[in-house]
This record gives structure tokens, sequence and C-alpha cells, in this order.
């Protein structure tokens, strides 16, 4: 009875994981069989809060798919200050994509804001997979044909819409990041000041 009982979590926990997956390997040309061979070369990995996943200077050796947790990416402008480029949660991929395929060292650094869990590939073992599986290769290329648009709308959206609007539009897309990222961490994501972010938030509560 105990072995059953423990069958049945392990085959929860298998399929939870194939769920996971299948939300960001996301392609018709992906089936179970080629998923499955996906989720083998992955590493698990539990991260705590404040574990730096890149560091400014270093090369990106692989990317992350996060499971649970936010991580934050910033950059360091001309006069020190963080400035936060990205957040990442949970059914995201992690990817900085300027290092890890091209080889050159990063201006950015990502850490978790939160304890989480995530599944690590290797850039080898991406290579490999890349030119081995097409359906693979496939979800590649329309995955960054994704980003390259998500980075566009992006930069559109911080001239046509008020700070007020991208802030409401944060609170609606990825909650996640109100609730754990610092003020400050998110006003410079937004492109504005701590003072303009709180005067924000507080005419949005008496809304």
């Amino acid at each position: 009875m105990v072995k059953v009982v423990a069958n049945q979590k392990k085959n929860n926990r298998v399929q939870m994981n194939r769920d996971f997956f299948q939300k960001i390997y996301n392609h018709p040309l992906i089936n179970t069989e080629v998923l499955n061979e996906l989720i083998s070369w992955h590493e698990k990995i539990n991260f705590e809060k404040g574990f730096a996943f890149l560091e400014s200077g270093n090369i990106a050796n692989e990317y992350y798919l996060i499971e649970s947790g936010l991580l934050r990416a910033y950059v360091h402008d001309f006069e020190g200050n963080e400035i936060t480029t990205e957040f990442y949660s949970t059914n995201e991929s992690c990817i900085e994509v300027s290092s890890l395929f091209q080889r050159i060292p990063t201006k950015e650094n990502i850490i978790a804001l939160t304890d989480g869990t995530a599944w690590k590939m290797e850039f080898d073992k991406f290579q490999e997979l890349f030119h081995k599986i097409e359906g693979f290769r496939e979800w590649g290329r329309a995955g960054m044909s994704s980003r390259l648009f998500m980075y566009k709308e992006r930069k559109i959206e911080m001239l046509i819409k008020s700070a007020t609007e991208r802030y409401k539009d944060l609170i609606n897309d990825k909650p996640s990041i109100i609730q754990n990222a610092k003020i400050k961490h998110i006003a410079s994501y937004l492109g504005i000041t701590d003072t303009s972010l709180s005067r924000i938030r507080k005419e949005i509560s008496l809304d």
C-alpha cells in the first residue's frame, strides 16, 4: 500500500513536470516523444532569494525555465544606478540572448527576488538538440521572433502609454512582480522615478 501511494505521488510529480514543460515547449512539431527527450536534457535547480543566475562580465552558458519564483535582470547606468531591464516569472524562460548565442560577456545581472525552482539547459546541450530535433529548432526560432516582437512592443508602449497605464498593465499581466519586487526596481523598469511610482500607486488606491 505504501509503495502504491509512493508510486502515485511520483507519477503525479512526473505529470506536473510534463505539464510545465508542455507550457514552455508549446509547438506543433513537439510531440510527446520529443517533449520527453527535451525534459531529460534539463537539470532541476532549487534556488534561494538573492541567488545570482548571471553576473555582468560573464558569458551566459545556459538558459533557465522558471517553474516557480521571480527573477530580475538589471544593468548599471553611467552613474552606477541599477536599471531593471526585465522580470522573469513562473512558466517563462530566462535567456540572455546576446551573451548566450553570440558568446560575448553580458552587461546584465540576473538575480532571484524569491526562492523558487528552475530547470537549466546548458548551451552545449542546446546546440546539440537544436541541430538534432526539428521541433526544438522551430520552437527556438518562433521563440526568438516572439521575444523580438515583445521587446519592440515594450519600447513603443514606453512612448505611447502613460506611466499609470504601464503600471496597471504590469499589475494585470504580472502580479507577482508587484508582490515581490521593490518599488525602485519596478520604477526603473517602467522608466520613472520612485517618487512618481509612489504617487501613481496612491492615485490608483484612491480610485
